[in-house]
């Protein structure tokens, strides 16, 4: 059997505040994150090209027969057969750019050198459409398709379980329920799209969901919570108020009223009671917002873009979060007015100014809200936490 290798490429950079806690392959979108797409298709365990600093969580293996798959990439019934058709020494590439590749043991010394070039044949595969994550907005840009990839592939041939008869369901055929899933008094719309609900989670009385809508395991919609597609709720997510085209990585928190729309959300978040995110401009003009890879504001390409939080990070009560606003790792945004639009990680304060939030602090607070969860904090993602403190001291006034 072949190996699975999921590695990160150029726009590793582009995708952060999420990559600098994770691979791009640990990206959520849709119903799974990019790797579990993999491993499901392919029937396999993955291992990663990551930054050094990640390594140690997140570990590569290497065995005699390797397939090398470009995490940015989501798989596709096309894409799939061409990778299970690669030969040792073959390549997908698209436009030059490395998808796919197949490698023996001893060929990895051949991938930093450009020797490799001459020891490989690369196919072009222009014409196959793909799924490929180059900027941070993708992520809720590509969450349709993605949902509906994932439905498909999670339950074919199976049967949901049944629904209550005390919820009004739109195309039943097209909503499924993980053993365990609890939904009463609701109102599920899936003319639009699929809805799928989780094992173990919870769908409260008087939650509306507009499909395409996921519901991870164990997670929580709270009641009269009204929620659009295309929208992913992550594992043990908790989900309130008003929430449109936005994903939820995990273990995160939205649970009280306030808007938030074309938003992506890390994992260990906190959005307080009544924040509201901005998605569009009054003037109706393009939204830019900030690329750690320049290092400066570039435009999108998009009208609609609300709030990109990196993980640990959380707003106090009645937060006002402007259009396009990107917040890295364990920021803690509070107070009356907008706050900037670029709030670098370990950033504490609001629209009168910010401090620096001390990495001990920071740590206590996170080994307090991960503990919560009945699960220690790790020392390596404690390690993680302070490259990334280090890492983005620049970003921070002194």
């Amino acid at each position: 059997m072949r190996n699975l290798i999921l590695f990160d490429d150029d726009y590793r950079d582009s995708l952060k505040p999420f990559t600098f806690t994770r691979p791009v392959s640990e990206i959520r979108l849709g119903i799974m994150t990019i790797r579990e797409k993999w491993e499901h298709v392919l029937k396999t365990k993955a291992s990663y090209i990551t930054a050094d600093y990640l390594a140690e969580k997140y570990p590569i293996v290497i065995a005699d027969d390797n397939l090398l798959v470009n995490g940015s990439v989501l798989p596709n019934d096309r894409l799939l057969k061409l990778v299970n058709q690669l030969d040792l020494n073959e390549a997908l590439l698209l436009d030059g750019e490395l998808i796919a590749t197949r490698l023996q043991k001893d060929q990895f010394d051949l991938l930093v050198t450009s020797d490799f070039v001459d020891e490989i044949s690369g196919f072009e595969i222009k014409g196959t459409p793909l799924i490929k994550l180059q900027n941070k907005w993708d992520i809720f840009q590509y969450n349709r398709a993605a949902i509906e990839y994932d439905f498909q592939l999670l339950t074919k041939g199976r049967q949901s379980q049944p629904i209550s008869s005390t919820n009004r369901i739109l195309s039943k055929d097209n909503v499924f329920l993980e053993e365990g899933a609890y939904v009463e008094c609701a109102i599920l719309n899936a003319q639009s799209g699929p809805i799928y609900v989780g094992k173990n989670a919870t769908v409260m009385e008087g939650s509306i969901l507009k499909g395409p809508v996921t519901i991870g395991e164990h997670a929580v919609v709270k009641m009269g919570a009204k929620v659009y597609g295309p929208t992913t709720i992550g594992p043990y997510c908790k989900a309130g108020g008003e929430i449109k085209g936005s994903v939820l990585f995990a273990h995160s928190n939205k649970s009280h009223d306030g808007y938030m729309g074309d938003s992506v959300i890390g994992e260990w978040c906190n959005l307080g009671a009544d924040t509201n995110t901005s998605n569009l401009k009054n003037n109706y003009t393009e939204i830019k917002m900030w690329n750690y890879s320049i290092e400066t504001f570039e435009p999108s390409g998009h009208l609609f873009c609300g709030l990109m939080m990196g993980d640990h990070s959380k707003t106090g009560i009645n937060t006002m979060i402007n259009t396009g606003t990107v917040i890295g790792v364990s920021a803690n945004v509070f107070g009356s007015g907008y706050p900037r639009t670029f709030i670098p990680s370990f950033s504490w304060g609001g629209n009168r100014g910010f401090s620096t939030f001390s990495i001990e602090k920071a740590l206590e607070t996170a080994r307090t809200v991960i503990g919560r969860r009945g699960t220690p904090m790790s020392s390596t993602d404690e390690n993680i936490m302070r490259e990334v403190f280090e890492s983005t001291a620049k970003y921070r006034r002194k």
